[in-house]
């Protein structure tokens, strides 16, 4: 086969293959087998996934499409296209929900009680509930010359009411807006003394609906409807415009909620006259106009899990055992002085991150420690502990990335936290995100330093530590930690990085670097010697990799790509990509972990990464890749995160050549293989630990 590389070959559409990933997320949603209440959950993941592409990836193709734009990646028909897509993909969640989801939970004694299936007693508890909790909150605003359309928020809940009669002053103004407090529970369980034996609850929005003529004395409460405005939510925050980083974000998160609107959802009984004042309002088309049968907020469906009491709906709490790499009661340091180790998150206990950095906290001879912090949450452990090593008078220097999206106020805090006690915290590089999950500890031994070093795939994030699968790597390599050690010093004091031992990063080299393998592997191939490429990832769209990828594969090289979410290089097309293979795993945890294994005649290379294989990970963020050097480690992230979904009968999809996802054959048989349920089965603790559910 030719080596060239393609120019004929056409790449997926990226917004078009996350859509994609939300149906196979969806596909958990419609699973029989699932418990109840886990498949609710999923349905609510889709909900949260969609809210962010549309804050995220709509509002391109919307002013294209407003534009009339017909060439370049953003056009009228593109935006057509997923608009199309998106659309039905809603109407599949709102008739999986009304027609599959709510009758089942009605056979399990659960139910969300609309106001015409209340009964006396129960329609007296909930306007007992609106005159003491939610009226008091409420003010609605009647629209004229003196009171404008009020500021709607992102994804807040609101009401239109179109009005008959005269208002006190005698004018006939119509339309007037309910905007509902985001404090408000949007779900609410009724007590036992209305509920009987069932577990019978009430939505904000319909209690708010029932009792709409009460907040319009005088007026006769015509059409009406809920609705729901998403806004496009990235932050920018350029160099030029910049002089204190954190500054520059707390005025743009004030701004955040009041973006270019991108989509209207609102009632399926909403009158015409009403959705179009709204669609004029905001300045949208009508396809930006989502119609559902349900709540207009599936997300809020998450508060039904936490307040109903039906364990057998959920799956078996999932308890991970401690990592097997350490030896309890027996300190770390001295641990890996002998050998790495690895943790195979959550099915090994995220504590031993955090036994780690206690460790280090509470030893006299460590006298620094360094952390990168993006996406750690608000989780109080590691803040605490960072705090406390403060206080005991070590070096703590904390690498914050304050523009990780939609964590950007959370981040803010712990910079500010942090501050607050003597640590040092700088913000990375405006314009490039510090992605890269690093812990680095410096320990005096006798006369010398020594450096013991944490990298992951993950966050430092105990809460997603439980539902995302990861990898935690152990070290006290001299030179790797030598290599994270000038990272940070690199990040601190954007001096030029010196030559690393074995750490790739970006923005500098690591798709060069990644390239130069993948280019190796297709000479091998070519030279008839044994070849190999598995590259797992959560998404595929830099487009120098991927055409790299498909020279390889024309050169004969044999290449599996597990890639959960977006992407772009079509797999299997004969002539072009007829040795690529592309697999997706979607389990009960969300795959996040990130492993490239490249095999070229003898020589074997396995990496792990913070990157995804996306263009922003490979030039416009901060990421690392690094070796795992120890034999028996790699063979285990082989078997483990590589081979395991590679076999797997159950989660996985395949992606066809035209860009359509197919699940595995045997994927409904009990009895097959599933990656995720056999590590689970494995590692799984004694009773009694901390429990897992599934990813949100």
């Amino acid at each position: 086969m030719s080596d060239a590389a393609p120019s004929v070959l056409p790449f997926l559409d990226r917004d078009h293959s996350i859509l994609a990933f939300n149906e196979r997320v969806l596909d958990w949603a419609q699973r029989p087998g699932v418990p109840l209440l886990e498949r609710l959950r999923f349905l609510t993941i889709v909900s949260s996934n969609l809210d962010e592409w549309f804050e995220v990836r709509a509002a391109d193709h919307l002013s294209a499409a407003q534009a009339g734009e017909s060439k370049g990646p953003y056009t009228l028909r593109s935006y057509e296209r997923l608009s199309a897509y998106a659309h039905k993909l809603v109407e599949r969640q709102y008739s999986l929900y009304n027609d599959e989801l709510t009758p089942a939970f009605s056979r399990e004694g659960i139910a969300i009680v609309s106001h015409g299936d209340r009964n006396s007693a129960q329609r007296a508890w909930v306007r007992e509930y609106f005159e003491e909790e939610v009226r008091p909150l409420l003010i609605p605003v009647g629209l004229d010359p003196a009171h404008p359309f009020p500021q709607v928020a992102n994804k807040s809940l609101n009401f239109i009411v179109r009005l008959s009669g005269k208002d006190a002053f005698g004018r006939e103004n119509e339309i007037a807006i309910v905007k509902v407090p985001r404090v408000l529970p949007r779900v609410i369980r009724m007590p036992a003394k209305v509920s009987g034996k069932r577990q019978l609850l009430v939505s904000l929005s319909s209690v708010i609906r029932a009792h709409l003529d009460l907040l319009f004395a005088g007026r006769e409460v015509g059409q009406f409807s809920q609705f729901r405005l998403t806004r496009h939510s990235e932050l920018a925050v350029g160099e030029e415009e910049v002089r204190n980083l954190r500054t520059a974000l707390r005025l743009g998160l004030q701004q955040r909620h009041y973006g270019q609107a991108v989509r209207l959802e609102v009632a399926a009984g909403c009158s015409e006259f009403l959705s179009d004042v709204l669609l004029k309002q905001f300045g949208l088309p009508a396809a930006a106009l989502y119609r559902v049968h349900g709540p207009v907020n599936l997300v809020r469906l998450q508060q039904v899990i936490d307040l109903v009491d039906a364990p057998k709906l959920l799956f078996r709490p999932y308890v991970p055992s401690w990592p097997r790499g350490l030896e309890p009661g027996r300190p770390i340091f001295d641990q890996l002085k002998k050998r790495d180790v690895l943790i195979h998150q959550p099915y090994e206990s995220f504590d031993g991150v955090l036994a780690f950095l206690r460790e280090a906290v509470h030893d006299p001879q460590v006298l620094a420690i360094k952390q990168t912090i993006y996406r750690t949450g608000n989780d109080l452990q590691m803040m605490e502990l960072l705090r406390e090593a403060v206080r005991v008078g070590k070096e703590v220097t904390a690498v914050v990335e304050l523009m990780a999206r939609f964590d950007e106020e959370a981040n803010i805090n712990w910079a500010e936290a942090l501050e607050a006690v003597g640590a040092q915290v700088v913000y990375g590089v405006v314009g490039l995100k510090t992605h890269a999950k690093m812990l680095l500890i410096t320990r005096r031994e006798g006369k010398a330093l020594v450096r013991y070093a944490h990298l992951s795939t993950g966050n430092y994030n105990p809460r997603t530590a439980r539902i995302y699968t990861d990898l935690s790597h152990l070290t006290a390599d001299p030179q790797l930690t030598s290599d994270v050690e000038q990272v940070f010093v690199h990040l601190a004091s954007q001096s030029r990085l010196p030559r690393l031992h074995h750490v790739w990063i970006a923005p500098f080299q690591l798709q060069r670097k990644l390239i130069e393998q993948i280019d190796l592997v297709g000479m091998a191939a070519a030279n008839r010697l044994d070849s190999r490429i598995v590259l797992k990832m959560n998404a595929l769209t830099d487009e120098p990799l991927m055409e790299a990828l498909v020279k390889a594969g024309r050169r004969g090289t044999r290449i599996d790509l597990i890639v959960r979410g977006a992407c772009m290089l079509p797999a299997g097309v004969p002539g072009l990509s007829e040795n690529i293979r592309v697999r997706s795993v979607i389990g009960r945890f969300l795959e996040h972990s990130r492993v490239f294994y490249f095999r070229a005649g003898q020589e074997e290379h396995l990496y792990l990464s913070s990157a995804d294989l996306m263009n922003r990970n490979m030039l416009r963020r901060v990421e690392l890749a690094w070796p795992v050097l120890d034999p028996q480690l790699r063979q285990r992230v082989i078997d483990e995160c590589l081979q395991a979904c590679l076999h797997d009968q159950r989660d996985a999809w395949d992606l066809q050549p035209d860009g359509s996802y197919k699940r595995v054959k045997g994927a409904e048989d009990p009895r097959a293989h599933g990656a995720q349920a056999a590590l689970m089965q494995r590692y799984a603790a004694l009773p009694g630990e901390e429990e897992v559910r599934t990813w949100t």
